[in-house]
């Protein structure tokens, strides 16, 4: 801009400025076309189009034909602190909308915009109300010939229910709420007509346990009694049943809700609050649900998961490396085909492996084709695509003979919500079948399979919306029912994308929820025990049939979302089994004394199991095999069930002193079963060598004793002797040798003390009954005077 000669800024021409203020009024006036200030937002209360909720709970008919009474119903409620005066509910109708995305973005959308809401339908589509006072609510329901409505193409309009007026805050009329719903528009029937699989899951969360009543019927025992509440009329599992049976779907079955059902038409027990077990009570509830199962399923598709519902995406992320876990999955695979065949006469599909949510990436690909799973029931949001401005269809080749079947995300989550509120429940249906047709008319020429895989376990209200909705589909004029095992060998649409996402691409969320690595660890080591402890039992399937099944529902994707639940489940089935098993034990034993050189050791086994055991060996070790030795160290025992028995093994002293013995019960392969007992022995033995001392000890006291009586013996002959000596002196007045001769001579004395009289006596003395100390009188005296009489006789 030129300054003016005098250095005052120049003034821009009249047109010019004209100009600046259409500009300015241009870029400003949009924004108030869309919101007008109100009184209201300086008081921070909802005003505008938000000021009233507007819910739209019910739609009939669903899918309008030309010659119909469409009738819409709902609630409004004030949410102001302001009196509305003269509302009135109108209905508005836009479109028709050429893309899923618009659709989305109308459900979305919450607020009123007269470019997209189009205009009210005044006569039978408006409905005059009373004033709504602060937080009032009231009913409406317009019901207008479908041909009055501005329907002039096919396709999906958008619906809107709107509520208009005066609200003291504003002070002028103005839309104060809307809510937006969907009128799928179809009249003819389409040459090309989209196929539809439907997945209409039979899942629970596991609850029979591997507890069974210590009986001879083995009454099972579950952990609550919440399947009964389902089963019930009215129930979950009796909607899914009652409702599906008269829908075009495909019945995916966990095996194992059909085994839990199948005990409990029998006697079973329950655990209670307390943890103490009461009989059950849903013996005939149980029945008429398996019957009714059997009935809708006849002539149908069924596939069957494997036993369980094994979590796939767990084991190829935690448990593929841990021993024995694809051996498990491959066996639920198999126990799932037979118990479905048994339970309701049919012969399954068992191709489908179904991961969580439908995530997939290579090893959890790689693992359900171990399991023997050729296809793959994965989601579009994990198989996304690009470059494509249509849905294709399912079935993807992803190599190795196996088959992807990509259902579609937002089809599949329809109905996720909170169905138990009416206009959740109304827009869901209304959305599912809008997304539908959006779907068909993407390429009306070109022939195309979708898939629709719900959640694993609806609730009740969920149950009956995905009911009500595929209900209103199998009358539509744009889709047709198709099977599974049909829509997997669908030729694949060359655009789609077929490449399997790595294991980086993985949701971080459902990652959080998988089992942990440590539950499989915990999965092995019990397994181990039972087989372990199943080779000593004389019928084994007593107990390898509930714990292994048990098990299986270890792995159950059911506990994503359940981390206590799970905890407890696994501790209770390890638990259990440590329970049984400790039943197959050694008694406890108290210390014992060995005196001698030998004994016997008894060890007493009790079983107080209902069955044999046979198969273990008893092994009995001493610490100190130098001080005490176990002649036999291993028995083989048998063991009647309800009885024990006692094992005796032969033990031989070596030395005296303390020995701790361990006795251990061993499986046939080697393995040690139950707990070691140990007990002590005090061995108070008498060695040879010790025998050798206190005999010679014995026989030296024998030889001293027999030669101090023949010393006494001598002595007093002596004495006797030589009193003899001294009468005859005294007799004959002299000491001559007469009278020795003569004393020589007579009968006492004709035996001299070296004859062979003396000989023969000393002789027998030695042969034990006497023996003389020796020859010479010095040393007999000498003894003699060294002793007295009564030390010096020996007992015998």
């Amino acid at each position: 801009m030129t300054g003016s000669p005098g250095g005052s800024p120049a003034r821009p021409p009249a047109h010019r400025r004209l100009l600046t203020a259409l500009l300015l009024v241009a870029l400003l006036l949009p924004a108030a076309l869309v919101q007008v200030p109100t009184a209201g937002e300086a008081h921070a209360q909802p005003s505008g189009s938000r000021s009233v909720n507007v819910s739209v709970d019910y739609l009939n008919p669903s899918v309008p034909s030309g010659g119909d009474d469409l009738t819409v119903s709902g609630k409004v409620t004030n949410k102001t602190d302001a009196k509305i005066t003269d509302p009135h509910v109108s209905l508005r109708l836009s479109g028709p909308l050429t893309s899923r995305s618009e659709v989305t973005q109308a459900t979305e959308r919450t607020g009123w915009i007269s470019d997209y809401d189009g205009a009210e339908i005044d006569g039978p589509g408006t409905e005059e109300l009373k004033t709504l006072a602060p937080g009032m609510s009231r009913d409406f329901s317009i019901t207008i010939p479908v041909n009055r409505l501005p329907l002039d193409a096919p396709g999906v309009y958008q619906l809107a229910v709107s509520l208009s007026g005066t609200s003291a805050d504003a002070g002028y009329e103005q839309v104060l709420g809307i809510e937006h719903t969907f009128l799928p528009w179809q009249r003819d029937d389409l040459s090309t007509k989209t196929r539809l699989t439907f997945v209409w899951p039979v899942i629970a969360t596991p609850q029979l346990t591997a507890r069974t009543e210590a009986d001879e019927q083995q009454t099972p025992v579950l952990a609550s009694d919440r399947l009964l509440e389902q089963m019930e009329p009215g129930g979950r599992l009796q909607q899914m049943v009652a409702l599906g049976e008269e829908l075009p779907v495909t019945w995916v079955i966990d095996p194992d809700l059909l085994a839990t059902a199948s005990a409990m038409t029998e006697a079973y027990n329950v655990v209670g609050e307390d943890g103490e077990t009461v009989p059950g009570k849903g013996q005939a509830t149980a029945r008429q649900w398996l019957a009714d199962l059997r009935n809708a399923v006849k002539g149908r598709e069924v596939v069957a998961l494997p036993f369980g519902d094994p979590d796939l995406a767990s084991i190829a992320h935690r448990g593929r490396k841990v021993s024995g876990t694809l051996d498990q999955l491959g066996d639920a695979t198999t126990l799932g085909r037979t118990t479905v065949e048994s339970e309701l006469n049919l012969e399954p599909e068992t191709d489908l492996a179904w991961p969580a949510e439908g995530a997939i990436d290579k090893r959890i690909v790689g693992v359900a084709g171990a399991a023997g799973a050729q296809w793959i029931l994965s989601r579009s949001d994990s198989m996304t695509e690009s470059g494509l401005s249509y849905t294709p269809t399912a079935a993807r080749p992803i190599g190795g003979g196996r088959t992807a079947l990509v259902a579609d995300a937002q089809l599949s989550r329809a109905f996720e919500g909170d169905m138990s509120r009416a206009e959740t429940y109304s827009l869901a249906i209304q959305e599912f079948l809008a997304q539908t047709l959006v779907t068909t008319l993407q390429q009306p020429n070109l022939q195309r399979s979708i898939v629709v895989a719900p959640q694993r376990t609806p609730t009740l209200g969920q149950v009956q919306a995905m009911a009500e909705a595929l209900g209103d589909l199998d009358t539509s004029t744009w889709m047709t029912p198709l099977n599974l095992s049909s829509a997997a060998v669908e030729p694949a649409d060359p655009g789609a994308n077929r490449t399997v996402p790595g294991t980086g691409a993985y949701p971080k969320k459902l990652r959080k929820q998988e089992i942990p690595r440590e539950a499989f660890e915990r999965i092995l080591d019990t397994r181990q025990h039972l087989d372990d402890f199943s080779e000593i039992l004389n019928d084994s399937l007593r107990v390898t049939v509930p714990f292994g099944n048990a098990l299986l529902r270890e792995m159950s994707t059911q506990w994503r979302g359940r981390k206590p639940e799970a905890e407890a489940f696994r501790r209770e089935v390890q638990g259990y089994l440590e329970d049984i098993t400790s039943q197959v034990q050694l008694i406890d034993k108290s210390d014992l004394t060995l005196s001698g050189n030998s004994g016997t050791i008894p060890v007493t086994v009790q079983n107080n199991l209902l069955q044999n055991v046979r198969g273990l060996e008893l092994r009995l070790t001493s610490d100190v095999p130098s001080r005490l030795r176990i002649e036999e160290e291993r028995q083989s025992i048998e063991v009647a069930g309800g009885h024990s028995t006692s094992v005796k093994f032969e033990a031989s002293a070596r030395a005296s002193g303390p020995v701790t013995i361990t006795a251990q019960l061993y499986t046939a392969d080697g393995k040690p079963f139950g707990a070691a007992k140990t007990f002590q022995v005090e061995v108070t033995s008498i060695t040879s060598t010790v025998l050798l001392v206190i005999g010679a000890g014995i026989l030296l006291l024998v030889l001293a004793g027999v030669r101090m009586y023949s010393q006494r013996k001598r002595a007093a002959r002596t004495a006797e002797a030589g009193d003899e000596a001294d009468g005859n002196g005294e007799e004959d007045g002299d000491g001559d040798g007469d009278g020795g001769t003569g004393g020589a001579g007579s009968p006492e004395d004709s035996a001299d003390p070296g004859s062979d009289g003396d000989t023969g006596e000393a002789d027998k003395e030695a042969h034990g009954t006497h023996l003389t100390g020796g020859d010479r009188a010095d040393d007999t005296d000498t003894e003699s005077g060294a002793r007295s009489g009564a030390s010096e006789r020996v007992e015998r």
